[in-house]
């Protein structure tokens, strides 16, 4: 979840590094630090909170030196603080780290029969302690550094630099990202390929286990038996800009704008003759498929309850969905003829990769929906699907979700096709159904005016209640996670129906109760939900079509106007309006929307 990024350069190193961190702030913002390495002497610098404090710190406190290794934290063990931050040092070697090693009280307890004892609150210092207690016995940096992973049980990516030694970084990853990139007589060391772009757009991703011994020259790979071994490099393509606001206030917003755009890609590559739904195609068998389970976090769990809609109405296929951190831990039953679907925008999800990994050998195909091609999950997957949403900065996901929707509609379109549950005529009906959705969308972003004012008004509440039927009550559960995540504002989501079954208790004249609703069959029914709530003083915030607001807009509070459309893929295009509540009342409380605290864009600890 922490970012790390490494130079061995011919520039100094501290701006590289701290324009590294930008790129990776997303990942943490608890602590920021970096260590360098000049005339042979290392020396650090850390700050708490974001980024700017450290860029501050070293204005007044430079570090020079052309080799170094920078960190944003997230804090798991120990508070966010300077002395918990990394790197961490102990004698001739700092360290940074993203995971969590879990046998660190043990190393400590070994350190401790040598008169070695920690600083910190952090298992990460575990192992700088351990690392420098290695070099005391007189091993070398490198043999130190491989005996110190050889020890180490959890994930982890990790960077060693050296004390009188500016030609050497060591690099490990378990469980947690690590990328190599490679530059003329340079070579870096990050986090994801992003961290990188601007150095260089040629990276060998680390496989699970290895060891890379890197200096200026090249880098030697090590696989987890500690054998050499060739790891490929491969050609990235970032544009810059992906990483800047583009004339935005926040990231977010400037996410939630690119949806059209970004949904037109993906459904372009799905739907254009001999891309997507060709692979998709030629390597997956519906008709040998019993079940489908799904399993995710976050966001991109509600994206599969949404789909599961789909699944089972358009290819009459059973589906069952978990939270990736607990599907493997109750052991489910999975058979050959089940086939398992694991969505993550990262690709490195440590819960989600977990799950996966679980299902190997159990399910009859391992399937992923992912927005980063190189992740692990899409390595580790008997097929990967791209979302296209391209790079996702803001904390709060929102055109990553709406592109794993498009990836997960085309699936069921293709299910029920092989199934035979729907005719060519039916699938082209669909497949112009998803083609009309950004047009649709950029419709629905033109509400933002009437999303202002109401958030306005939702910002002086201190909770929230949303409410959807069918396929919107997935929605529902998405917009009072967003609401949360980044206004902080106390908020749930329920199915329509549920309402009467407990959450009615919370409704008085101060609850704001916010309806999807578009014009469809469940409409009526939705309506005598409203109904309930405004007989008890609660205040409706209806989201529907001009249909349905013409219908139903008597006594409520505030009304958002959706374009009219089919219902069944509207829960794509409803999920501006959830996302633009959710950003303006979190502008309006004057919260950090694109780092909201206590949360971090890539979890990759469990």
């Amino acid at each position: 979840m922490c970012g790390i990024v490494g130079v061995l350069g011919s520039h100094q190193a501290a701006p590289i590094l701290v324009e590294g961190l930008k790129k990776l702030e997303y990942r943490g913002y608890d602590s920021a630090g970096i260590a360098t390495v000049s005339d042979g002497e290392l020396d650090r610098r850390r700050a708490m909170g974001k980024l700017v404090n450290l860029n501050d710190l070293l204005m007044h406190e430079p570090l020079t030196g052309t080799s170094g290794i920078g960190h944003t934290r997230w804090a798991t063990h120990g508070a966010a603080n300077t002395n918990n931050a990394h790197p961490h040092r102990r004698g001739k070697v700092a360290i940074v780290h993203n995971g969590i090693i879990e046998n660190f009280r043990q190393i400590r307890e070994h350190l401790a029969e040598h008169q070695i004892n920690p600083e910190t609150e952090t298992d990460t210092e575990t192992v700088a302690m351990l690392c420098n207690w290695h070099l005391d016995q007189g091993k070398s940096h490198t043999e130190a550094a491989i005996e110190t992973v050889n020890a180490l049980e959890g994930a982890y990516a990790l960077c060693f630099l050296f004390d009188g030694e500016q030609d050497l970084i060591v690099a490990a990853r378990k469980g947690s990202p690590l990328a190599i990139g490679w530059g003329n007589n340079e070579m870096f060391v990050g986090s994801d390929a992003l961290a990188l772009s601007g150095m260089t757009n040629e990276v060998t991703y680390l496989d699970e286990g290895d060891i890379a011994i890197v200096s200026r020259s090249g880098a030697q790979l090590l696989n987890e038996n500690r054998e050499p071994v060739e790891r490929p490099r491969k050609t990235v393509s970032l544009d810059i800009t992906t990483a800047t606001k583009a004339g935005h206030k926040h990231f977010m917003s400037k996410e939630i704008a690119e949806q059209p755009a970004v949904l037109g890609d993906a459904i372009s590559y799905y739907h254009a003759e001999g891309t997507g739904v060709a692979q998709i195609n030629a390597e997956l068998d519906f008709t040998a498929i019993d079940r489908l389970t799904m399993v995710a976090c976050g966001t991109a769990s509600l994206a599969c309850h949404v789909s599961k809609y789909w699944f089972e109405r358009i290819a009459r296929l059973p589906v069952e969905i978990d939270v990736a951190s607990e599907f493997r831990y109750r052991e489910p039953p999975l058979h050959t003829r089940d086939m398992t679907l694991f969505v993550s925008q990262s690709g490195e999800t440590a819960d989600t990769l977990a799950a996966m990994r679980y299902c190997h050998g159990k399910a009859g195909k391992v399937v992923s929906v992912v927005n980063v091609a190189e992740s692990t999950i899409a390595r580790e997957s008997d097929l990967a699907l791209p979302i296209l949403a391209g790079v996702e900065i803001g904390v709060a996901s929102t055109k990553a979700f709406t592109c794993q929707l498009i990836a997960l509609a085309t699936l069921a379109i293709e299910a029920a096709v092989q199934r035979g549950e729907i005719n060519e005529t039916k699938r082209i009906e669909l497949i112009g159904q998803l083609t009309e959705l950004p047009r649709l969308l950029d419709e629905a972003l033109a509400c933002e005016k009437d999303i202002h004012k109401l958030a306005m008004s939702l910002a002086k509440k201190t909770d929230a209640l949303f409410l959807g039927r069918g396929a919107m009550y997935p929605l529902a559960l998405e917009g009072a996670l967003k609401l949360k995540e980044i206004s902080y504002i106390h908020a749930e989501g329920y199915a329509s129906g549920e309402l009467k079954h407990g959450p009615i208790a919370l409704i008085d004249e101060d609850m704001p109760v916010i309806v999807l609703a578009p014009r469809d069959e469940l409409f009526e029914k939705t309506v005598s939900n409203m109904q309930e709530v405004m007989a008890r003083g609660g205040q409706v915030v209806l989201i529907s079509d001009a249909d349905g607001i013409a219908e139903a807009s008597e006594g409520i509070w505030q009304s958002v106007q959706m374009p009219k459309m089919d219902p069944l893929f509207a829960p794509v295009v409803y999920s501006a309006a959830v996302q633009l509540l959710a950003y303006h009342t979190a502008v309006e409380k004057g919260t950090d929307v694109d780092q909201p605290r206590n949360l971090a864009k890539s979890v990759t600890v469990e």
